[in-house]
């Protein structure tokens, strides 16, 4: 099911939640990519910067529409991410038409896959795959590892 590209730049997303983490901030990371190509990669951080949009995806589109200079991306684009995105990350995957997202972790309290069934919804104006469990055990550890420490 998982190609060595998948396995890649869900261990690339793993190394941006470890940052996030070496920051006291949640451990989230998340890489975009095209075609084997790295476009962009952040980590969550928005206790840091006061910025309730810096999360890991929202700055990894940043970071990949800066590359690209275009705030499309292109056809055949994947977010990797460590833990499945919320909505408003949702959002604006659809307005970056990114094709694909893989995540490791499920988050069950705002989970887009089976709680809210947004990607069922035939209204959006761009579908997007979604495949989770990548990496799950990684990812789900570092969640709890962080959040252990914080109580």
């Amino acid at each position: 099911m998982w190609t060595g590209d998948d396995i890649y730049f869900m261990n690339l997303a793993l190394d941006e939640a470890y940052r996030a983490d070496c920051e006291d901030e949640v451990p989230i990371g998340a890489v975009i990519a095209s075609e084997g190509t790295l476009l962009g990669r952040a980590h969550n951080c928005p206790v840091g910067s006061n910025d309730p949009t810096a999360h890991a995806e929202i700055k990894a589109l940043r970071s990949a529409g800066a590359w690209l200079k275009n705030y499309r991306m292109p056809s055949g684009t994947t977010l990797y991410v460590t833990l499945e995105p919320c909505l408003m990350c949702f959002g604006a995957l659809i307005h970056a038409r990114v094709d694909r997202v893989v995540f490791g972790a499920a988050d069950p309290k705002v989970s887009i896959t089976s709680n809210l069934d947004m990607l069922a919804h035939a209204r959006t104006n761009h579908q997007i795959e979604f495949q989770g469990g990548l990496l799950e055990n990684e990812c789900r550890e570092m969640l709890q590892n962080f959040f252990q420490r914080k109580r």
